[in-house]
């Protein structure tokens, strides 16, 4: 398979949580909170695609010169950024997706440029260099790119990932990630090499349907895959507004919810939507319970299927 010519490659995803430790075998890098992508960068052009595989450039016309930046043929993964206030923020990201007319996206981009921070280098003149350890692949990243404005390589430490924690909680950032030194790069794979170690937690729903109270929606209601069928999670109330109001509330309606709902929690009085988008739900933690404690949705995203919102555990959000 020509990884170049076809341009499918999908990303090596996190496949564990943990509390921050200390490890020489892990390097640490802090977690973005963007939307992941994919860099194609060749003396001819830019090509980003996320996780979906969809063309990003088209919103993101600012990003359009990555090539130039970069010596030679390469893949790049990492993560498409809008800093605002010294912050990634991800309602810039996410408000950006929503726009279509070339415009407002043009202005969008000379007000709130975005980024893209590579953290890993998959393909490097004309071959293919997953199967390096990934100490070695960081170090084929930082001869390759040069940065700017628009490009840059991500920083890590070793071994000190409690400290790098404590500093990422501190200025309140989403939080890190630890990874392997000696991991290969496995595509569409998720593998315990790269650990989630975050502050603030959010998660994936699919949105089943919203409660209405007078003009507003009061409350969304949220599930997630639990094998191939479709489980209730419970409600979010909390931060629902502006464009992501309007989409869900013009969604595709169907009679009957997708999936079994308990009776009471308003569930009687909720319109059902088609379950076709994605939300993020950020939480402060969960209780012994399971639950989540301070949920806020936090808006619609675009890159992951429903079918990629899997639930783990038992809980109903509160």
């Amino acid at each position: 398979m020509d990884i170049w010519e076809n341009k499918n490659l999908k990303p090596m995803l996190i496949g564990a949580d943990s509390g921050p430790f200390d490890d020489p075998d892990y390097l640490f890098e802090l977690k973005l909170d963007g939307e992941r992508c994919l860099a194609y960068l060749s003396k001819d052009g830019t090509e980003l695609r996320n996780k979906r595989n969809m063309r990003l450039l088209p919103k993101f016309p600012e990003l359009s010169q990555l090539h130039r930046q970069v010596k030679k043929n390469c893949i790049l993964d990492g993560e498409l950024a809008v800093i605002k206030d010294e912050k990634p923020n991800f309602f810039e990201v996410q408000r950006r997706s929503l726009l279509s007319n070339q415009f407002k996206i043009r202005l969008a981009a000379s007000s709130s440029p975005a980024c893209f921070t590579a953290f890993d280098i998959l393909y490097l003149d004309g071959k293919p260099v997953m199967d390096e350890p990934l100490a070695e692949r960081k170090k084929l990243l930082g001869k390759t790119v040069r940065e700017n404005q628009y490009l840059a390589v991500s920083r890590f430490i070793e071994e000190k990932g409690s400290a790098f924690y404590r500093l990422a909680e501190q200025n309140n950032l989403e939080g890190i990630v630890a990874k392997r030194k000696n991991s290969k790069y496995r595509p569409d794979t998720r593998t315990k090499d790269w650990i989630k170690i975050k502050f603030l937690q959010d998660d994936d729903f699919v949105v089943c349907g919203y409660i209405r109270k007078s003009d507003i929606i009061s409350s969304i209601v949220l599930g997630q895959y639990r094998g191939s069928e479709l489980v209730y999670i419970g409600h979010v109330t909390l931060g629902v507004s502006g464009d992501d109001f309007r989409i869900i509330q013009n969604h595709k309606t169907i009679n009957s919810p997708p999936m079994s709902v308990p009776k009471g929690h308003g569930n009687e009085n909720a319109v059902w939507l088609s379950p076709d988008l994605v939300c993020v739900v950020r939480y402060m933690m969960k209780t012994d319970s399971g639950s989540l404690r301070q949920p806020v949705f936090k808006g619609l995203r675009y890159d992951k299927s429903p079918l990629e919102c899997k639930a783990t555990g038992n809980f109903l959000i509160k």
